[in-house]
C-alpha cells in the first residue's frame, strides 16, 4: 500500500512500515484513542447501571403487585406463605440489583473517569499534551534521517535520469548510421553526447551511492531515536491497558452476584419457605376456619324480656318491627366463641320475622320460600333480578359469618338489589356468598 509522507518531508512511503517516514502517526494515535476508549468504556459501565436500575425496577413493581393478588386471592395458609415468598425472593434480590447499580456509578465509572482525567491533559488549543509530546518526539528522532532519505531520492531520479538519456543518445546514433544523408559533424555531435551521457550516469551514480552510504550510516541512530519514542508511547499505553484490566475484573466482582453470601441465602429461604408448604395443613385450618369445624350458635328457645338489653346488627334497625330474642345458645363445634347476649344468628340478615314464631312452611326461614316470596339468602342459585359487577370503594371487613369482607378496587358480583336497610347479597370471585353495605361499592361501567 501507497500512502504519502508528512509534508514538511515531501517524499513518498514505499511500505506501510513503522520506519517509513510519516508512519509513527499510527502510534501517536493511539494516545488519542486511548482517552476516547476510556469514555466509551464510561458508558458502557454507566449503560449496564442504568438495565441494572430498571431490572431492580422491575422486580419491585412486580412484586408488589402480585403480592396483592395473592393477598386479595382465593389461596390461603402455608402454600400462600411458599407463593408470597416468591415475591419476597423478587424484593430482595431487587435490592441487592440496586446494589449493582450503585457499585457500578459510585465506584467503577467515577474511577475510569478520574484516572482519565489524570492521564489526558487537555491543551487551550486543543488536542492533549500527551498526544503533542509524542508526535515531536518522533519529528525530531525522524528528521535528520528524513532529510538524507530525500537527498538519496533526488540523487536516485537525477542518475536514473541520466540512464535514460545515455540510452537515447545511443539509440539516436545508431540510427543516424543508416542515414545516407546525415554528414560527419552531425554523427560527431551525436556521437559527443553519448560520451557526455556517460559521464553524468557516471556522476549521478558516484553521488547516487555517496547519499546510500550517508544515510545507511546514519540509520542506526535513526532508528535507536525512534524505539526510545516508541518506548515511551508504549509505557503510556501499557498503563492504559493495566488499568482496563484492574477495572473490568471489579466491575465482575459487581456484577457476579453468586459470590454474594446475601444472594445464596435468599435462595436458600425460599426453597425453606416452599418445603414448609404444608397441604394437610392449609387443609386442617380451612375446615376449621370455613368447614365443619367452625363454631355455631345453634338457635334455642329464649324467654322474652322487656328489660333485655341486645345490642342489634344495622340490618335489625327496621323502623317498626316487633321481633323476638334468642337467649341461651349453645356452642358447638372445633372452636369455641363467646356468647353473645341477644345476638342473631346469621341467616336472619336479611329476614323480617312475626312475632310468633312458627314451624309452618311459610315462616320458616330456611325454606324454599317465606310468605313473601323471597329465596334463601345463602341459596346461590336463587337471586332476584340481574347480577351486576361492581368495584369497591372502600374495605370492609364482615362483622358476621354471613358478611363479605373485600379489600378497596376489588371486584364482584352483585345478587340482589340493595334491601330497605342499605345491604346487598353478593358473591365474591372465590365463590363464597354473603352480605355488604350496599353504599360500599359502584357499579363498573
Amino acid at each position: 500500500m501507497s500512502v504519502t509522507y508528512d509534508d514538511s518531508v515531501g517524499v513518498e512511503v514505499s511500505s506501510d512500515s513503522f520506519w517509513e517516514v510519516g508512519n509513527y502517526k499510527r502510534t501517536v494515535k493511539r494516545i488519542d484513542d486511548g482517552h476516547r476508549l476510556c469514555s466509551d468504556l464510561m458508558n458502557c459501565v454507566h449503560e449496564r447501571a442504568r438495565i441494572e436500575k430498571a431490572y431492580a425496577q422491575q422486580l419491585t413493581e412486580w412484586a408488589r403487585r402480585w403480592k396483592q393478588l395473592v393477598e386479595k386471592g382465593p389461596q390461603y395458609g402455608t402454600v400462600e406463605k411458599a407463593w408470597m415468598a416468591v415475591m419476597s425472593e423478587a424484593e430482595r434480590v431487587s435490592e441487592l440489583h440496586l446494589e449493582v447499580k450503585a457499585s457500578l456509578m459510585n465506584e467503577d465509572f467515577e474511577k475510569i473517569k478520574n484516572w482519565q482525567k489524570e492521564a489526558f491533559h487537555k491543551q487551550m488549543m486543543g488536542g492533549f499534551k500527551e498526544t503533542k509530546e509524542a508526535e515531536d518526539g518522533f519529528r525530531k528522532a525522524q528528521k535528520p534521517w528524513a532529510k538524507k532519505l530525500k537527498e538519496v531520492e533526488a540523487a536516485k531520479k537525477a542518475h536514473h535520469t541520466a540512464c535514460k538519456e545515455e540510452k537515447l543518445a545511443i539509440s539516436r546514433e545508431a540510427n543516424s548510421k543508416a542515414d545516407p544523408s546525415l554528414n560527419p559533424e552531425q554523427l560527431k555531435k551525436l556521437q559527443d553526447k553519448i560520451e557526455k551521457c556517460k559521464q553524468d550516469v557516471l556522476k549521478t551514480k558516484e553521488k547516487y551511492e555517496k547519499a546510500l552510504k550517508e544515510l545507511d550510516q546514519s540509520t542506526p541512530q535513526y532508528m535507536e531515536n525512534m524505539e526510545q519514542v516508541f518506548e515511551q508511547c508504549q509505557q503510556f499505553e501499557e498503563k492504559r491497558l493495566r488499568f482496563f484490566r484492574e477495572v473490568l475484573l471489579e466491575v465482575q466482582k459487581h456484577l457476579d452476584l453468586s459470590n454474594v453470601a446475601g444472594y445464596k441465602t435468599i435462595y436458600r429461604d425460599l426453597e425453606q419457605s416452599i418445603k414448609a408448604a404444608d397441604a394437610v395443613e392449609d387443609l386442617r385450618w380451612f375446615r376449621a376456619n370455613h368447614g365443619p369445624g367452625m363454631a355455631m350458635n345453634w338457635p334455642q328457645f329464649e324467654e322474652w324480656s322487656a328489660d333485655l338489653n341486645r345490642t342489634l346488627s344495622r340490618r335489625e334497625k327496621k323502623k317498626a318491627t316487633d321481633g323476638v330474642t334468642l337467649t341461651g345458645i349453645n356452642q358447638t363445634g372445633d372452636q369455641s366463641m363467646q356468647n353473645k347476649t341477644g345476638s342473631v344468628s346469621s341467616y336472619e340478615k336479611t329476614q323480617s320475622y312475626p312475632t310468633e314464631w312458627s314451624d309452618d312452611e311459610s315462616n320458616n326461614p330456611f325454606s324454599s320460600t317465606d310468605a313473601n316470596g323471597d329465596s334463601n339468602p345463602f341459596d346461590e342459585d336463587a337471586t332476584s333480578g340481574t347480577e351486576v359487577r361492581v368495584r369497591a370503594l372502600y374495605d370492609y371487613e364482615g362483622q358476621e359469618h354471613d358478611e363479605l369482607s373485600f379489600k378497596a378496587g376489588d371486584e364482584l358480583t352483585k345478587m340482589e338489589d340493595e334491601d330497605e336497610q342499605g345491604w346487598c347479597k353478593g358473591r365474591l370471585d372465590s365463590g363464597q356468598v354473603g352480605l355488604y353495605p350496599a353504599n360500599y361499592v359502584e357499579a363498573i361501567q
